[in-house]
């Protein structure tokens, strides 16, 4: 079947973008100036307070994001192109090595100040994935979709496999399934962060959502689908989750208070996300995506600048902290092996909220010249 993609740019997408951008800020501020408190995945509860906790399970919504828009656009950007397939496979491909070699380089030397060890963490992740869908591209977008749901839901019958290094298959496992060190050597280190094989999952299942969003589907018809889809999702969740069936190693418990069982019922595992990670993050996604296409007001017109321009932002904010940090441990020494750090999360959340409004404009003003500039390199920002 053939679909038309709508002709305008769809403001929901680039609004839910712009709000996982928000939440992404809020989750590297932390790590940049509350790490003195670090947190485990699945997270342990009795050590993590609520403000933390939601602080970064509201994190866990925005790599599965990212990812699912990452293929949504890739089928929207098909439908523009005059030779379909060879367009978009080559812009996958382009941009899918762009974005590996900036992990490699910009963004990881913006964690630390330093090349002591390579992190592959998620923009590393979503070029792999770019890479893996171009290569599907022949395929229909159903069938695509059908084998995301098959690694989805089906690589946690994996888990049993553990390989130590050294062991025939460990680099390949710890890139697919387990994170670890790939690489030793006295010059650097390369580490594996973010497994692939579940990430390869979701960009084809976001694909295969492409349709939804084409000029067939008409509002009416989307939105009872987009809610469809999060109430199927969450209730997937509950029912996998609530009788600890299937989907996550970490079966939750009940504790001695509500926080604690709840929190427990939450508490899943990012690293590779497990089904039932990608089904509660899924809930969120279709129900936002549900929220900003039917009320959509001032709110999604400031967020939309955001999303708009993610990568430019996504930059941008990682080299702010990273400016901040170093001037922060001028003013306020800190000794060896520890980390300058605010008082509380609700520092982390003041911060972030001025930094939001701060990288606003920025990000707005990039948007604009990214829409309405003819240069080619824009288009990957």
């Amino acid at each position: 079947m053939h679909f038309e993609a709508q002709k305008q740019r769809i403001d929901s997408i680039d609004a839910l973008r712009g709000l996982v951008i928000l939440v992404m800020l809020l989750d590297h501020v932390r790590e940049r100036f509350f790490y003195n408190h670090p947190i485990t995945d699945p997270m342990s509860i009795v050590d993590t307070p609520p403000e933390l906790f939601f602080s970064r399970f509201a994190a866990h919504f925005c790599a599965p994001a990212f990812v699912f828009l990452t293929g949504l656009s890739a089928w929207l950007f098909r439908q523009k192109q005059t030779e379909p397939v060879n367009a978009t496979r080559s812009f996958l491909f382009k941009r899918g090595l762009f974005l590996i070699a900036l992990e490699m380089t910009v963004i990881n030397f913006s964690w630390f100040g330093a090349y002591e060890v390579l992190y592959l963490q998620v923009i590393w992740a979503i070029g792999v994935s770019m890479i893996i869908l171009a290569l599907l591209l022949n395929l229909p977008s159903m069938l695509i979709g059908w084998i995301g749901l098959v690694i989805v839901a089906g690589h946690n019958a994996f888990d049993f496999i553990n390989l130590s290094p050294g062991e025939r298959g460990y680099t390949a496992w710890a890139i697919l399934h387990d994170r670890g060190i790939i690489l030793q050597s006295e010059l650097l280190a390369v580490k594996a962060s973010y497994p692939v094989l579940p990430w390869f999952g979701v960009i084809f299942l976001g694909y295969a959502a492409g349709p939804l969003y084409s000029a067939a589907i008409d509002r009416a018809q989307r939105l009872r689908w987009l809610l469809g889809l999060s109430l199927a999702c969450f209730g997937s969740f509950v029912l996998l989750r609530g009788f600890n069936v299937y989907g996550e190693n970490l079966n939750w418990q009940v504790h001695e208070s509500m926080f604690e069982t709840f929190a427990s019922f939450l508490n899943v595992t990012k690293y590779p996300p497990s089904l039932n990670f990608i089904q509660i993050t899924f809930t969120g996604i279709f129900l936002m995506l549900y929220l900003m296409e039917r009320f959509q007001g001032r709110w999604t017109q400031i967020l939309k600048n955001y999303g708009g321009a993610p990568m430019f932002f996504y930059l941008l904010h990682l080299y702010v902290l990273l400016v901040l940090y170093k001037i922060g441990i001028l003013f306020f020494p800190v000794p060896n092996n520890e980390y300058l750090s605010l008082p509380n999360m609700y520092w982390v959340w003041a911060t972030t909220l001025l930094l939001a409004g701060l990288l606003y404009f920025p990000t707005r003003w990039f948007n604009h010249y990214k829409r309405t500039s003819n240069k080619a390199w824009v288009k990957y920002f």
